[in-house]
């Protein structure tokens, strides 16, 4: 297995920076990803796009985007984005990781280490919601100690494709 060598601990979450688009366009610029992903995810991922994502994770004043490193390559993000009004104690966790690091381990520690950080800055609630038809994505944050909590139906369009979104959840004990 070629990805034995990078298990769960051998990343590291730091700010983006300028430096990263190359990595980020690199890792970024696969169709497999943008299906599991928000449309404002692009695909194809250019340079451009990924300077664009530093620039807007940099602006964000909520919000708190991390690049997921590994041997120094940027492979992945991990954000943690607070939401309004009643539900101004949530927030929620999107993440998306390098194809090639797939099945290891990383995104679930990633999730993990985010939702530490915002238990630490007093939110009381973390959660996610992935397409019906990415288990994977699903295992992630079962691992990461999250909860199934539902499915809402036929609630996305992806790539012409309605699909149910299921929702996670984690809270604070």
């Amino acid at each position: 297995m070629e990805n034995q060598h990078a298990m769960s601990h051998s990343f590291q979450l730091r700010p983006l920076q300028d430096k990263d688009a190359p990595s980020i366009s690199k890792h970024a610029n696969n169709r497999k990803i943008w299906l599991g992903v928000r449309d404002h995810f692009p695909f194809p991922y250019t340079v451009e796009d990924a300077e664009a994502f530093i620039q807007m994770a940099r602006e964000e004043e909520e919000a708190i985007v991390k690049a997921i490193v590994v041997e120094g390559e940027v492979v992945g993000a991990i954000g943690i984005h607070p939401q309004e009004d009643v539900n101004r104690i949530c927030v929620e966790v999107g993440y998306w990781v390098s194809e090639k690091y797939w099945g290891n381990g990383i995104a679930t520690a990633a999730v993990r280490e985010m939702t530490k950080l915002a238990f630490e800055l007093g939110y009381t609630r973390v959660f996610a919601t992935v397409f019906g038809n990415n288990p994977a994505s699903g295992r992630v944050l079962e691992k990461a100690g999250f909860t199934y909590e539902g499915t809402m139906k036929a609630s996305a369009i992806k790539d012409g494709k309605i699909l149910d979104m299921l929702m996670y959840g984690i809270v604070c004990d």
